[in-house]
């Protein structure tokens, strides 16, 4: 056997050993509030990014179906050549118009947008500033910025952030990257205050906002419309996110910003140069998606009704769930190979909630994720709060 396959196996056998070994689980039918899992039956999905129940909505799908008719199956081409069809227009277009910037590009994934934006926007001299909680595409994306000086700053630290931006003052740009919600701790950026500093330091500051969008704020417009700051994104901030969550869930990301950006991006951006576009079947999708949000602002409110009754329920239980305003409910367990057994013993009880680990989470911070939908009902939560009161009996966790 060569020399990397007895590694692989070596550190296969231990994470087995260990109880961390990852599975995966495989759906029979589209991702709701409820779903059908192979070998398991129906569960309530209770760890899915479906936070406004558009995964599965008739129009959503009958404009996917659309865009494979009119479109075809993919672009055949990268963008600049001949691979960006109308329907990539009307979905930039919308988004901006959504998040109130100038300009919007898609892209493949946010991964592939934040990559594709980082490493492009800063050249040799320049600096980027980043919390040290950011999502790993953001750490991936700064490790291919080569060209630039890194730091780091403690996770929502004010006064560190104007720190690390002091010790690159001479940089000729600065970049302050930042998700807008944390994903594992349910969190929000302190998107007021680290604008000013941003624009003390003449810096831009580029958010994430991945988990926030469809989300936060009365129209789900994000963490800009949480903080109640103007429906036009202000000056100097640059913004990515994805359609693979709120807006719809299949797949894509962007980035939204001013004008200039998206123009540099189209000519140097090297997933733009080099990487089809988004399929037409998705591209006509998130753009209903945006549609059936603006249309229907209902959603959001019904989301934010349904995270306060499950809060409420799991602390009426004992559970401890860290604070937060998203639609993430993080409940410490610890260890990662526990975080799974927990997890695992919930499916059993039909409720679908995934416990992360190591590397996901720092050692010694496992935990269950819970993720909620406004198609959650009433019924749904009941459900779940009843087995996570059994768990509870059953393992005193």
């Amino acid at each position: 056997m060569p020399a990397l396959s007895q590694r692989l196996q070596r550190t296969l056998n231990e994470l087995r050993a260990a109880g961390t070994f990852k599975s995966l689980r495989h759906l029979e039918i589209p991702t709701g509030p409820v779903t059908t899992i192979e070998g398991v039956g129906e569960v309530i999905v209770f760890c899915s990014n479906n936070y406004l129940g558009l995964a599965d909505h008739p129009e959503v799908i009958e404009a996917g179906r659309e865009g494979l008719r009119k479109f075809g199956a993919g672009t055949a081409s990268v963008r600049f050549i001949c691979g960006t069809f109308t329907c990539h227009r009307v979905l930039e277009e919308r988004i901006a118009e959504f998040l109130g910037t100038e300009a919007a590009l898609t892209y493949v994934s946010c991964w592939n947008a934040n990559e594709g934006l980082m490493s492009t926007l800063v050249e040799s001299g320049d600096a980027i500033v980043s919390d040290e909680l950011n999502h790993a595409s953001i750490i991936d994306a700064i490790r291919l910025a080569r060209q630039a000086t890194k730091k780091v700053f403690r996770h929502s630290d004010l006064a560190a952030l104007e720190a690390s931006l002091a010790e690159v003052q001479n940089s000729p740009v600065k970049l302050v990257v930042t998700d807008g919600v944390f994903s594992m701790e349910g969190d929000v950026a302190r998107l007021p205050e680290m604008i000013e500093i941003c624009r003390r330091h003449d810096a831009t500051l580029v958010v994430d906002d991945s988990h926030g969008v469809g989300v936060l704020g009365k129209g789900g417009r994000g963490v800009f419309e949480h903080f109640g700051m103007p429906t036009q994104a202000p000056a100097g901030v640059i913004l990515t996110g994805t359609l693979g969550k709120a807006l719809g869930g299949a797949a894509g990301g962007y980035v939204a910003g001013p004008r200039e950006v998206v123009d540099f991006l189209i000519q140097r951006s090297r997933p733009q140069l080099f990487s089809n576009a988004v399929p037409p079947t998705v591209a006509c999708s998130a753009a209903k998606a945006l549609e059936v949000l603006m249309r229907e602002p209902q959603r959001v409110t019904r989301l934010h009704e349904n995270v306060a009754a499950m809060r409420s329920g799991l602390r009426e239980l004992g559970y401890q769930v860290l604070e937060s305003t998203t639609a993430i409910l993080p409940i410490i367990v610890g260890d990662t190979a526990r975080a799974i057994e927990l997890s695992n013993k919930l499916l059993k009880m039909g409720v679908f909630v995934i416990g992360f680990g190591y590397p996901v989470v720092p050692e010694g911070t496992a935990r269950l994720r819970i993720q909620m939908s406004s198609a959650h009902t009433d019924e749904h939560i009941a459900r779940a709060l009843d087995a996570f009161r059994r768990l509870k009996d059953e393992t005193g966790s």
